[in-house]
């Protein structure tokens, strides 16, 4: 059986926080920590690397628990198994957006608890190995500056550590030359990117990257006549 060593418990119904320490007591796990907010998690997680976080969506305080997955992922590769009592397709969807190594829906049992923790364990430590192996390890967030961070993996940019809400095509506009950064992507590369195969006019891209600067003034996206576009990070 494969447990991890430390896990943290996010979860604000104390009953629920008792049940699952036991289970996890069960099978030997040395440390477990319960914590019922954001604020905590947070700070527990600066002073300590855990190896997996039992998440529940509804917590204490106005950062739920997908919001709050979304800020740790930022900085930290953990592993997160989600606990929920939702059963609808919209909260289901935005977990897996967030690519989650597992759900426990309540009610639970101690072998469903026991059963998804030594699978997403697993899964991590197999990724983890794969990383190691590899020649190069790409870095997973981009800094672009004191405001800004862009995650490769969850392809999402962030302001302050909030999440920046993008349409479609800002969204792949930023994919595009956050991928590409400190170097000028060309107006078809762009084009192709965004609208495909679809017949756009000239002024298209022009009047999207003018509404993203009108939503995000501070973002460093350099114009280069003729050329095209560059996201420019302040430490190249």
């Amino acid at each position: 059986m494969m447990f991890p060593k430390s896990v943290l418990i996010v979860e604000d119904e104390v009953i629920t926080q008792r049940y699952l320490k036991d289970i996890l007591t069960h099978y030997q796990i040395e440390e477990i920590v319960c914590v019922d907010n954001a604020t905590d998690t947070l700070a527990e997680l600066k002073e300590k690397r855990y190896d997996l976080i039992l998440m529940d969506i509804n917590i204490k305080g106005s950062t739920d628990g997908i919001q709050l997955a979304r800020k740790i992922l930022i900085d930290q590769e953990i592993p997160i198994v989600f606990i929920t009592a939702h059963s609808d397709q919209d909260t289901f969807e935005e977990v897996l957006e967030l690519s989650p190594y597992g759900f426990i829906s309540k009610p639970f049992s101690a072998k469903d608890v026991a059963m998804t923790i030594q699978v997403a364990y697993k899964r991590y430590m197999v990724q983890q190995n794969s990383n190691e192996s590899s020649d190069k390890k790409e870095t997973q967030v981009l800094h672009i500056d004191e405001h800004y961070k862009y995650s490769k993996t969850l392809k999402l940019l962030y302001r302050d550590n909030e999440v920046v809400k993008l349409g479609t095509k800002h969204q792949e506009l930023i994919n595009v030359l956050c991928a590409n950064a400190n170097t000028t992507v060309d107006y078809m590369t762009l084009t192709a990117a965004i609208w495909g195969s679809e017949e756009v006019s000239g002024s298209s891209l022009r009047t999207l990257v003018y509404m993203l600067r009108k939503q995000l003034p501070d973002l460093p996206l350099i114009s280069h006549s003729k050329v095209g576009y560059s996201i420019v990070t302040q430490h190249r």
